[in-house]
This record gives C-alpha cells, structure tokens and sequence, in this order.
C-alpha cells in the first residue's frame, strides 16, 4: 500500500462536505457538482472533502446518484470523521480518487431509523426499510472488493464496525492513504 501525498486547494473544484448529513448540506453539494459540470476543471476533476458523523441515509442516497452520474470524476477525501451515511458517500467517490487520512475515525454500521407511528404504516415502512437495506448493500458492493455477502459479513454487522484507513484500502473502499 503505498502513501501518497494529498494537496489541498481551496477554489471552485474542491468542496467541503462537514457536519450532519442533510437535506440542506446535500443539496449544497449537489448543486456544485451541477456548476462544476457546466465548467470542468483543467485537470477534469472535482474533490471533495468529507469530515462527518453521518445523518440521513436516504438524502445521502440523492448525492451519491448525482456522483455516480457526473460527468466529471468526484474524488472523496475523508478525514476527520468518516461514519455512517458519510462512508457512503466517500465509497461513491471516483475509483481509483477516494483517499483517506492516516488518523480518520471511520464507522459504518445497519441502517437505523428512529420511525414511529400506527401499526399499519410501520408495517409498510418495514417495506421501504428492506429496500433501504438493499440498496446500501447493494452500493457498498459496487464500490468496493466485497461481494453482497462480504458486505453484510464485514460491513453491516449487528454493532458498529469500526475501521483503520488500512482497512479501508485493503477492503476496496480507498485507493490511498495519506
């Protein structure tokens, strides 16, 4: 595994994604990966920098689609925090461009939602909670060395699986740490 240098730069190709996944800190993310797309960089790629303990899942889904999506590259760079829906989004990252910091807190864990209501709706929310399930197993896969059962084996155990960034790269879901 070999260590690479990571430059930082603060201009219109690089965003920084911190704090509480939301609705709101997505949408900002989304929309600078829409004006990126309109003017590529020189060198044809956009970073971004993600320090977060992660939040809602489903608003995280929405930017990794636009990721997957982008006509330019969007390399991720996680530092700091690295945890639940934020690791999602970091795996999404351009292969080949997700680095992560030597000293990242990195966690991923099962979906979890707080749902309450009347027996019926949460009935056919169990519903949408297997399909949210899926989908996360489902990308985790495609983003990295693991099959759909590596993942649910290694990835999305009963408690929180916490990771070193040698993991991560050894696990397919960084290319390099720095």
């Amino acid at each position: 595994m070999k260590n690479k240098k990571e430059v930082i730069s603060f201009d219109d190709y690089n965003h920084f994604l911190t704090g509480e996944i939301t609705g709101e800190s997505v949408e900002k993310v989304i929309r600078w990966i829409m004006m990126g797309a309109q003017n590529p960089s020189p060198d044809n790629l956009m970073k971004l920098y993600i320090n977060s303990e992660g939040g809602n899942l489903t608003d995280a889904f929405a930017l990794m689609d636009v990721m997957r999506t982008s006509p330019i590259p969007i390399a991720t760079v996680g530092m700091g925090n690295l945890m639940s829906s934020s690791f999602m989004i970091f795996a999404a990252g351009t292969l080949g461009k997700r680095a992560i910091a030597r000293n990242t807190s990195i966690m991923i864990h099962q979906f979890n939602h707080d749902y309450a209501g009347k027996y019926h709706d949460m009935k056919a929310y169990a519903e949408e909670i297997d399909r949210i399930n899926y989908r996360m197993v489902a990308e985790l896969s495609r983003t990295s060395k693991l099959n759909e059962v590596g993942v649910i084996t290694k990835l999305l155990k009963p408690s929180d699986v916490w990771l070193t960034a040698e993991q991560l790269v050894e696990l397919g879901i960084a290319d390099y740490i720095f």
